[in-house]
């Protein structure tokens, strides 16, 4: 007999020993992964659990590093790996592919999509970050920041086809993972916050060829003439809605329901913020903070279900959706669960779109409740900026969960959520330091009671609607879930710690220090017989906008690593700099600096803010704070950076429509706040 036959072989039958069906083998109405964790979320229900149980409660103290390959260049990682016949399929935080031998960690090879060449003006729009591929049929499908699909052998790397997913002037770009089935890869983008009209579209797996696409939010009366779904839609909104923008942008979530032939697509925020400036006659603005249920083959309108009508703020529905079966009130009913931002846990009947069911994960104060019958919120009497003038909610626009992968157990009965609590204070005027100025709205941090500001691993009974058990973390912006047949749950935190704990009462089992803060979900899988834990760890994200609360003090250079583990193994990390939350500034006191280009700098600041953080702190990721940056005391080398971009290959967008005075202006603030932190530490009698 072959060797890879034995293998194969080998590891089925492992599997069967474990109680469980093989990759391939399980029944139809098994949901979890096997040996290959071949979607996004393991599966096509997106439920992030793993069947593999060689690895289990009474076992995963023995679980050990078994091997990690370093990842030069790369910062924040928010990947889900792919496992398919031994290999891991990945993305780095440009959209640059890996291919890694799942059992030692050799790289395989790896496709670099060079985003700097080809749209380098969407690179001013996101922070570099990428949360995965898609693969069917020996083919691994990514997306790309500048909004290409690209279809790679999986066995080599080589490219296939590509295909531009966005217009050549939009204001758009490709964050999240495309999803493929039946033939069929599907993929939407991020624009909502610039107002940019969202849509999904599918396109031929095979040759690239589009086949269809569906809109999140109506266009022009031209547009949606003769489109029953676009002209519903327009009905919602008034004025000349297409003007100021509309927004919906499915940027993360999707999901196939296999069973009914339907995708569901969460759409993201209404554009602009302020409702009374896009919609000034009122209407709730579909499809946006909607999830929308649409036929695979042909993208016709299924149904609807609005999470928050005629949103203010920012509460995307764009959050991972999970399709299971549970009973409720003694029936079996096909459902589809979503934790969004804005803090509640909903349960709809996946065959109508009807809410089942939805209840407060936690501290939520923009509503009271939402009423069943109607599935509106009753919202609280302030929560409204628009109306109120000043308001302070819970939770802030980050949310209580975001795309971090929230999983569920059919065998615990429980959803496992990334759980997150602040709050968020809306006000007109001067903002204060760490806030910052949207179309003349202030928006700030609200920190009230120990908890906000942190985050928490929240085991969710979603038939009780209620929380099982909780594990409080120290901070708030932590990764992923996985939960396998083992009864075992994993997360990796912003401490740097990734750990293991009992899916029935929570208590940790098992923890490894894996030197930097960790976003991404793990996932499990099985190699040459062995069951297998990874998890790409690469703080950063969405980090530097919330360095108010995200900064943990990890530091931009700290090493980028995808960590493997599977019992009784021993390999070790090489030792990284530590977490170190103190600013480091460099300065050079020949430097003059005026109070005029310090203001006007401060002002433009806020094109850097995505990437070099709120009040120039980075938070780690993903990008260096400029307060401790060589290159920024040098105003000659600023301006080569800054403006002709100098540093584009490594991520740094060049901004060629600024001024020489301009950037001198950036530069001045720059090298104020690094005074300013040179001060403050003096102050504080500590050395930088």
């Amino acid at each position: 007999m072959r060797k890879g036959a034995c293998s194969c072989l080998l590891v089925q039958l492992l599997l069967l020993l474990a109680g469980q069906p093989a990759a391939g083998t399980g029944a139809a109405d098994q949901p979890g992964a096997g040996a290959n964790w071949t979607s996004h979320g393991g599966d096509t229900d997106e439920t992030d659990y793993s069947v593999l149980s060689a690895l289990d409660t009474g076992n995963v103290n023995r679980l050990g590093l078994a091997w990690s390959l370093e990842l030069p260049g790369e910062v924040s990682l928010e990947a889900t790996p792919l496992a398919v016949d031994g290999v891991l399929y990945f993305t780095g935080s440009y959209g640059t592919v890996y291919a890694v031998d799942a059992a030692t960690g050799r790289l395989l090879w790896r496709h670099d999509p060079q985003v700097w060449k080809r749209h380098p003006e969407r690179m001013q729009l996101s922070f570099a970050v990428n949360r995965g591929v898609a693969y069917e049929g020996g083919r691994v499908f990514s997306a790309t920041l500048d909004g290409r699909l690209l279809a790679l052998e999986a066995a080599s790397g080589h490219l296939l086809w590509e295909v531009e997913t966005l217009a050549p002037d939009a204001l758009m770009f490709v964050t999240g993972a495309p999803r493929v089935f039946r033939g069929k890869v599907f993929v939407g983008q991020g624009g909502a916050d610039f107002g940019s009209r969202g849509y999904v579209t599918a396109y031929d797996a095979a040759t690239g060829r589009q086949l269809w696409r569906f809109h999140l939010a109506p266009g022009t009366p031209a547009q949606n003439r003769d489109d029953p779904a676009m002209e519903r839609a327009a009905a919602t909104w008034s004025g000349s809605y297409w003007k100021s923008g509309t927004g919906g942008s499915p940027w993360d979530s999707l999901t196939f329901d296999a069973k009914l032939n339907r995708l569901y697509v969460a759409a993201g925020n209404a554009a602009p913020n302020d409702p009374s400036v896009r919609s000034p006659g009122g209407g709730d603005n579909l499809y946006t903070a909607s999830i929308v249920a649409l036929d695979a083959d042909t993208g016709r309108y299924v149904w609807h279900y609005q999470i928050n009508p005629r949103d203010e703020w920012d509460y995307d529905a764009t959050q991972q959706m999970t399709l299971a079966q549970l009973v409720v009130d003694g029936n079996r009913r096909d459902v589809l669960m979503q934790a969004p931002k804005n803090g509640f846990f909903y349960i709809l009947d996946r065959h109508t779109g009807k809410l089942i069911s939805a209840a407060k994960l936690g501290k939520v104060t923009w509503a009271e409740r939402i009423d069943l019958p109607s599935g509106r919120p009753v919202e609280s009497k302030d929560a409204r900026y628009d109306i109120a003038g000043e308001t302070v909610i819970w939770p802030n626009p980050t949310g209580a969960h975001s795309w971090q992968a929230m999983s569920y157990s059919p065998r615990a009965g429980l959803v496992f959520i990334p759980y997150m609590q602040n709050g968020v204070h809306y006000y007109h005027g001067e903002p204060r330091p760490w806030d910052v100025l949207i179309g003349g709205l202030a928006i700030g941090s609200a920190k009230v009671d120990p908890e906000d500001g942190k985050g928490a691993l929240l085991a969710w009974d979603p038939v009780a609607q209620k929380p099982a058990w909780k594990v409080q973390h120290d901070f708030i912006w932590n990764g992923g879930t996985l939960s396998t047949a083992g009864d075992l749950v994993f997360q990796g935190t912003a401490d740097g710690y990734l750990s293991a704990y009992d899916a029935r009462s929570g208590r940790r089992l098992w923890q490894f220090d894996a030197q930097l803060g960790i976003i991404a979900a793990p996932i499990s899988y099985a190699a040459h017989g062995k069951q297998y834990v990874a998890v790409l760890v690469g703080y950063g994200g969405a980090a530097s906008i919330g360095s108010d609360t995200m900064n943990v003090g990890w530091k931009w250079g700290a090493p980028r690593r995808l960590v493997a583990f599977a019992l009784d193994e021993t390999a070790r990390l090489p030792r990284s700099t530590p977490r170190d939350p103190r600013v480091h500034p460099l300065d050079d006191p020949g430097i003059v600096i005026r109070a005029a280009d310090v203001a006007a700098g401060k002002a433009l600041y806020m094109r850097c803010v995505l990437c070099h953080g709120r009040e120039l702190s980075s938070a780690g990721a993903p990008a260096p704070d400029l307060r401790e940056s060589a290159v920024a005391i040098d105003r000659e080398a600023f301006w080569k950076v800054v403006h002709d971009g100098a540093l584009m290959p490594r991520g740094m967008p060049r901004f060629e429509d600024l001024t020489r005075e301009q950037v001198d202006g950036l530069y001045a603030y720059v090298r104020a706040g690094a005074r300013e932190a040179l001060k403050r530490t003096a102050q504080a009698g500590t050395h930088p």
